[in-house]
């Protein structure tokens, strides 16, 4: 599976990617909103990992712009933030976001939260 990480903070980045790869998936990765729309629209990734509070675009409006221009359900897309507030997961998923991790993520359960989101085909 290929898997565009959009994240600002290069340690998390950094790890997500790392797990992500032991796990034998492929990543492309995005420090923030705009860089995070435009590799999503030119290439297309199987699944996208969402920090919400990012620079120059943030996380919800990048997911929006995402949707609008790869149609609404093309690539699911997973929250994962530091916003663990009440009701912020279910806002995030009202929102359109298929799931939601909070930060600071279990590095022992992350790329297993991460599939468990995704509609059962995505579950290979």
């Amino acid at each position: 599976m290929n898997i565009l990480i959009v994240e600002d903070n290069e340690k998390n980045l950094k790890l997500f990617r790392d797990l992500l790869r032991l796990a034998g998936h492929d990543t492309v990765e995005a420090g923030n909103g705009l860089a995070a729309v435009e590799i999503a629209v030119n290439q297309r990734p199987d699944l996208i990992l969402m920090d919400i509070q990012l620079p120059y675009l943030d996380g919800l409006e990048a997911a929006r712009i995402i949707r609008e221009k790869t149609a609404p359900n093309a690539i699911p897309i997973v929250a994962v933030t530091g916003r663990a507030m009440k009701g912020d997961q279910e806002e995030l998923l009202q929102q359109g976001f298929v799931g939601y991790l909070a930060k600071p993520i279990d590095t022992r359960t992350f790329v297993r939260d991460i599939l468990r989101t995704l509609p059962q085909e995505g579950n290979e």
